[in-house]
């Protein structure tokens, strides 16, 4: 066994520590010490020797640097979380110290980006060949779109392999639109505001508003949940503060124009669909995000219609719970069983054909309701 062995062997947790600190090099002390004063307003926390200084410690901001004179490595650029990224007098967001260590600008609470939506019809279904990524906390993803519809969207079909204690922590996300269904199983879960830890069973939903607290518990082995998103990348925020479940509840409280909302399927309601021939339990995710997003579970109720239709929404994207059908595009046809996803880009004729009298869709629409023709 050689040294690297042993320093990469399993250790016990380092004890006492007070912080920890990056190299940075220089070849003279003062100029890049000043700098670093000055310029980011770092405190200098040690200096030695003191006859002819070559090292020094400095802290701010959350950081810890030693600089140093003649140091083999150290960091090249730094990044610089700031109210305002752009407030250089040269119009960049870059600075360059005197030891060449490049300075990059960036803002401390970036804004949510929307990209422009760009429909393609889009089908996934659930086969051997269907390819599955391990995401975070060992989670298994698969991608029902993945053009992402030019960025605006991301749809994914989620499985946890094992159950009990999911290592989660309480976060949020900047998004437009968020919502998580439950597929399989359940989930135990909670949030900024809604009182105790609640479980989501199959059939159940929620809406996330933007910027709500929350946190995934635990789960039952095999669980899944189908979650859809805009914007596909988005940004996730750790709260390292806030404790949940909150001590007061907000059922109704507004987040960025959305309230929260959690759906049981056991109380579900039906009426008429859209479509004829249809019916829709409509989640109630439509009123509270101000009609910017609709989710329905669908099923056949009386006499079938095969009536072609069109729509002029933004996303609209169906996933079959239970049963299948065939369904119609521009004149191809296509057939789904169960957890197969298909998305409908604007303007197209489609039709839902042949469909088995057990068939439930999960369907997603932003906006809530959108024009149809035949």
């Amino acid at each position: 066994m050689n040294k690297t062995d042993d320093l990469s062997s399993p250790q016990q947790p380092i004890s006492g520590i007070r912080t920890c600190q990056v190299l940075m090099a220089c070849e003279e002390l003062n100029p890049t010490l000043e700098f670093l004063k000055s310029t980011l307003g770092l405190r200098i926390d040690a200096i030695f020797p003191a006859d002819n200084p070559s090292t020094a410690m400095l802290s701010g901001h959350g950081l810890s640097i030693r600089l140093g004179v003649g140091l083999a490595n150290g960091v090249k650029e730094l990044r610089v979380l700031c109210d305002d990224p752009d407030q250089l007098a040269s119009g960049t967001r870059e600075l360059l110290a005197p030891n060449g260590v490049r300075i990059r600008l960036e803002a401390s609470d970036p804004p949510m980006r929307q990209p422009e939506t760009v429909q393609a019809f889009a089908l996934s279904n659930l086969d051997e060949e269907a390819h599955w990524n391990v995401g975070r906390a060992g989670l298994r993803y698969r991608d029902l779109l993945p053009a992402r519809h030019g960025g605006a969207f991301i749809a994914s079909h989620i499985r946890i392999l094992d159950g009990g204690p999911v290592p989660d922590y309480t976060h949020f996300h900047k998004v437009r639109f968020q919502t998580i269904f439950c597929r399989k199983g359940w989930v135990r879960v909670v949030y900024e505001g809604q009182g105790e830890p609640f479980e989501m069973h199959a059939g159940d939903c929620v809406l996330q508003p933007p910027t709500i607290r929350h946190r995934v518990l635990a789960s039952s082995a095999g669980a899944e949940v189908v979650e859809l998103s805009s914007p596909a990348e988005h940004i996730t925020v750790v709260d390292h503060e806030m404790v949940l479940p909150t001590p007061a509840t907000h059922p109704v409280r507004d987040f960025n124009g959305q309230r929260f909302v959690r759906h049981v399927a056991a109380s579900a309601k039906w009426a008429p669909w859209r479509i004829a021939g249809f019916e829709a339990a409509d989640t109630g995710i439509g009123a509270a995000t101000e009609g910017v997003a609709g989710v329905r579970v669908v099923r056949p109720a009386g006499e079938a219609s095969h009536r072609a239709q069109t729509h002029n929404t933004e996303l609209c994207f169906f996933y079959v719970l239970s049963g299948g059908l065939d369904i119609v595009v521009e004149g191809d046809r296509y057939t789904l069983a169960s957890d197969a996803s298909v998305t409908i880009p604007g303007n197209a004729r489609y039709a839902f054909e042949h469909y088995s009298d057990d068939l439930q869709l999960l369907e997603i629409t932003l906006p809530d309701q959108f024009l149809i023709g035949n």
